[in-house]
C-alpha cells in the first residue's frame, strides 16, 4: 500500500510526468529555458537585421560590377572585375561527409593560393595538373574559373540564394519562441505543465520545425521565389501543426483517453 501510494502525487499522476517535481525545480528548469532561449533568439535577430542584408548587398553589388579598365589600381580595382591567369597545381575532389573540392593554382611570380568550389563540376572535375585558367576577381576573392568556355563558380561567389538565410533566420525564432513557451509554462503552472514537455511533444515539435524550415527553404530556392515567403508560409505552418499537436496531447495530460 505504501509503495502504490509513493508512485503517485495527490492528484493520482505519476511523478515526473508534467506536475509530480518539486515546484522550485520546475521553475529554476523554466528559467533556464527562457535564458537559453535567448541564444536563438539573437541568432535570428542577426541572420534578419545583419546576415541577409549583407548577403543581399553584395550579390547586387557583384552582379553590378563591370570589367576592370586597363589602368584601375588599388580601390578602384576591389569594386570591378578583374581577369587573371593562373596555372592550375593540383585539384582536390573529394565527396563524403566531409567534401573537399578545390584547386591549387600559381601565377608566373611566386603567388600561390587555394580556391574551394562547391561541387566537382563543370570545370573543377576535368582540370589537370598544368592546365592555364582564367580566374574572375573581384574585391580581392576569386569568384570564378574557366578554360576552353568552360566556367565554373567559386565558393566565394555570391549567390542569390536568401531562402536559405531566411529559412536558418526562421528556425532560430522558432527554437527560441519554442524554449521560451516551455519555460514560461514550467514558471506559471510548476505542478501541472503537461503537455509542454520534451517527450513527446516538445521533441515532435522541434521536428517539425526543422523539417518545415528547410523544406520551405530549398522549394523557395529552387523556384526563384522571394525570400520572404519563407517566413510567411513556414511559421503560419508550423504555429498550426503545433496547435493540433497541443489539442490531440492535451487530453493525455489531462487524464483523458
Amino acid at each position: 500500500m505504501t509503495t502504490a501510494q509513493a508512485s503517485t502525487d495527490s492528484k493520482g499522476r505519476p511523478p515526473g510526468k508534467g506536475g509530480g517535481g518539486r515546484p522550485g525545480r520546475v521553475r529554476g528548469v523554466g528559467v533556464l529555458l527562457i535564458l537559453l532561449s535567448l541564444v536563438p533568439a539573437v541568432l535570428c535577430y542577426l541572420a534578419f537585421a545583419v546576415w541577409l542584408p549583407s548577403d543581399g548587398e553584395r550579390y547586387r553589388d557583384h552582379q553590378a560590377a563591370e570589367p576592370c579598365p586597363a589602368r584601375a589600381t588599388g580601390a578602384a580595382e576591389r569594386d570591378c572585375v578583374s581577369t587573371w591567369q593562373f596555372t592550375v597545381v593540383k585539384t582536390v575532389i573529394k565527396s563524403g561527409k566531409t567534401s573537399t573540392y578545390e584547386a591549387t593554382l600559381k601565377d608566373e611570380d611566386s603567388w600561390r593560393g587555394v580556391v574551394d568550389f562547391g561541387d566537382p563540376g563543370p570545370l573543377l572535375e576535368v582540370l589537370k595538373p598544368g592546365d592555364r585558367v582564367t580566374a574572375a576577381v573581384w574585391r580581392r576573392d576569386i569568384m570564378s574559373l574557366s578554360m576552353d568556355g568552360v566556367r565554373q563558380n567559386s565558393a566565394d561567389a555570391p549567390r542569390d540564394e536568401l531562402q536559405m538565410n531566411a529559412a536558418l533566420g526562421m528556425l532560430a525564432g522558432l527554437v527560441a519562441a519554442q524554449g521560451f513557451v516551455f519555460g514560461a509554462v514550467r514558471l506559471v503552472r510548476p505542478r501541472g505543465y503537461d503537455p509542454f514537455t520534451w517527450k513527446p511533444y516538445g521533441k515532435r515539435l522541434l521536428i517539425t520545425t526543422t523539417v518545415t524550415c528547410f523544406g520551405v527553404g530549398l522549394l523557395a530556392v529552387w523556384n526563384g521565389i522571394a525570400w520572404w515567403t519563407v517566413p510567411a508560409v513556414g511559421i503560419p505552418v508550423v504555429l498550426c501543426v503545433a496547435g493540433l499537436m497541443y489539442h490531440r496531447l492535451r487530453p493525455r495530460a489531462a487524464g483523458g483517453v
